[in-house]
C-alpha cells in the first residue's frame, strides 16, 4: 500500500510540476530512428547481447529487442545506442 501511495504521489508531482515522467518515475526513455537505431536511457544493465537479440534490465522488468545485424554503437552505465534492423521491442514485466 505504501508503494502505491508513493507512486501516486510521484505521478501527481509529475503532472502538477510539469516534470518529465521518465525522470520522476525511473522509467526508460526509448528513442527509435526508423528501424535502424534505438537509443535507450535509464536502463539497469545489459543482460544479453547477440546479433539478433538484446535484453536490458529495467527497474520493473526487462526490455527485449529483436532483429538482426545488431551492433552496439555506444554503451554507458545507463544509456545504450544500438544499430541494426529492429523488428520488435518487448517489455517483459517480472
Amino acid at each position: 500500500m505504501a508503494r502505491n501511495l508513493g507512486k501516486k504521489v510521484k505521478q501527481l508531482m509529475t503532472k502538477t510540476m510539469d516534470l518529465p515522467q521518465d525522470v520522476m518515475m525511473d522509467l526508460p526513455r526509448i528513442t527509435m530512428i526508423g528501424q535502424l537505431h534505438i537509443y535507450i536511457e535509464n536502463h539497469r544493465g545489459l543482460l544479453a547481447f547477440t546479433d539478433s537479440e538484446v535484453r536490458l534490465m529495467l527497474k520493473n522488468g526487462q526490455l527485449l529487442i529483436k532483429g538482426n545485424a545488431f551492433v552496439i554503437k555506444t554503451i554507458l552505465p545507463e544509456e545504450i545506442m544500438l544499430e541494426g534492423k529492429i523488428d520488435k521491442v518487448y517489455f517483459i514485466n517480472e
